[in-house]
């Protein structure tokens, strides 16, 4: 395994590979867990050789202090990523991205940046745009992978990938949950333990919801998670949504022919915790 800090040196051993090789990149935060060797494990089945950066990203945290206190574990990732035989790791400053202007660039999404997540966390998919977007121009990938769990970033880098027109595959991964079907996420390490115990509430109601989307309307279901929060002393609800998959817009009538998802963000005290379930 190869690890890289400088924008020219992985980009001079990438260049240096036979031609016609296909490159598998997997952006993440640090902070490995299964979920991410997951996706890891698939792009090393689907190309020949696999990026996976670790850069927390400055410019996607809309509070500091979520970037002051997110996990860092650069040295157990590094282990981490050895054994299960990654090729390349590529683990840049801050400095070596933005140079001394750490900034976001500002995106058109078509829209999809003001529903749900943006709503709640302003400039936060700026962030996600820009820095993926600087990733896939160093990089240079064939196919790129994120996971389902933050299922409308997915969306914004597919739209961000056809109005940037860059040749690059981006590949949706299934939600990695715990056993108890909590999302598995960096953030889970720092629940609390009567927290952790009551998170995997999340998903109880998300199963039970697609059971009710068959039979009752959105307004219903929307309603009835509500009151399921209420009753829930450990854990708030910050927004609950079904939304057209495609257009990430909530949803008005059920068509039949359209796919549906459903979204929801809660707070484990300080802990904010998302996930998502296909209807």
């Amino acid at each position: 395994m190869l690890v890289f800090a400088k924008i020219k040196s992985i980009q001079e051993y990438l260049k240096s590979l036979k031609k016609g090789t296909s490159i598998g990149f997997v952006p993440t935060m640090g902070a490995l867990h299964k979920g991410h060797l997951s996706l890891i494990e698939q792009a090393k089945k689907e190309n020949d050789v696999v990026v996976v950066s670790i850069f927390v990203n400055p410019t996607q945290f809309d509070k500091k202090e979520d970037l002051i206190n997110y996990p860092k574990t650069i040295d157990q990732d590094l282990a981490l990523l050895k054994k299960i035989k990654c090729d390349f790791v590529f683990t840049p400053t801050a400095k070596e991205i933005y140079s001394n202007n750490v900034k976001s660039q500002q995106f058109n999404f078509d829209g999809l940046e003001y529903q749900m997540e943006g709503k709640f966390r302003e400039g936060h998919f700026d962030g996600v745009g820009t820095i993926v977007k600087r990733f896939f121009e160093i990089i240079a990938p064939t196919n790129a992978y994120f996971g389902e769990k933050d299922f409308q970033q997915l969306q914004i880098i597919r739209k961000m990938v056809q109005k940037t027109h860059l040749p690059i595959k981006v590949i949706g991964c299934a939600i990695y949950r715990e056993t108890d079907g909590l999302a598995m996420s960096s953030r889970n390490s720092r629940l609390t333990k009567e927290h952790r115990k009551a998170a995997p509430f999340i998903y109880k109601i998300l199963k039970q919801v697609k059971n009710k989307f068959g039979i009752k309307n959105a307004l219903e279901i929307t309603k009835w998670v509500e009151n399921e929060f209420k009753k829930q002393p450990l854990l708030k609800l910050e927004y609950f949504e079904i939304a057209n998959e495609e257009t990430l817009q909530p949803i008005k009538n059920k068509d039949f022919k359209q796919n549906y998802r459903a979204f929801i963000a809660v707070f484990a005290d300080k802990i904010r915790l998302i996930d998502n379930i296909s209807l």
